[in-house]
């Protein structure tokens, strides 16, 4: 009876929490009222040798600045649960006014977690995914950004309390979406494999989960390793231009 009870609670908090979700995007649906797009956050110098800019859905908006990587100010235009097509829809608002030299773009799996609720919708659900990235990543190049572009997270263990919301068809899309993003690749786009250095077994490593869609600190301490690595590349490579 009381893990009954203990159940329901939990069910009934999962359904407040999206109820509230839901209500929240019927206001805004792109989110537009989260930042300001005129100017840059207080404590971002408004000259730097680069600004990069992190964009996506809440695995953007989680994603801590590298530390001790000088020639770069960071700016975080991540939202919670949004879709692919959200994130593009805001693109010219949110990022384009900030003007940056490099995109980090992280975003897919508020996507593709609705296969479980739209079995029958998959195909079109994956592909639209695709389409939007693409868009994302066109955009940005227009812009005249660098893209660095990480393959979608692995997914954490699934409780019990979504598992009724839930479908192994969710980690094979992430794989084909991740396949995908590959044919993306371009001299100013980076792809960024989040998925091979954080997964272990298909499912993010033990030491980096802190839920089901989202990692800890400590994987975003392995990601940012990665991260200055990449950007220390593309710093480099600006320089020699300078010098050429």
């Amino acid at each position: 009876m009381l893990v009954s009870l203990c159940l329901n609670a939990l069910l009934f908090h999962q359904a407040k929490r999206y109820y509230l979700q839901l209500n929240q995007t019927n206001l805004d649906p792109l989110g537009l009222s989260t930042y300001s797009a005129d100017s840059l956050p207080q404590g971002v110098p408004a000259t730097s040798t680069a600004t990069v800019v992190f964009l996506g859905d809440s695995r953007a908006e989680m994603w801590s600045t590298p530390a001790k990587l000088k020639g770069f100010s960071f700016v975080n235009r991540g939202i919670n649960t949004q879709t692919s097509a959200q994130v593009l829809g805001r693109f010219d608002k949110h990022v384009v006014p900030l003007r940056p030299n490099i995109i980090v773009v992280q975003v897919g799996i508020n996507d593709l977690k609705t296969i479980a609720l739209f079995p029958e919708r998959k195909a079109a659900i994956i592909t639209n995914c695709k389409a939007n990235i693409q868009q994302i990543v066109e955009r940005s190049i227009n812009s005249g950004a660098t893209v660095i572009l990480t393959t979608i997270f692995p997914i954490g263990p699934v409780p019990l309390t979504r598992q009724p919301f839930w479908s192994a068809d969710i980690a094979q899309a992430v794989m084909e979406v991740n396949a995908y993003l590959y044919s993306l690749k371009a001299s100013n786009v980076f792809i960024l494999d989040a998925y091979s250095l954080l997964a272990q077994n298909g499912q993010v490593q033990s030491n980096y989960v802190r839920d089901t869609l989202h990692i800890n600190e400590k994987g975003y301490q392995a990601l940012n390793q990665e991260l200055t690595q990449v950007l220390s590349t593309w710093l480099t490579g600006k320089s020699l231009k300078k010098k050429s």
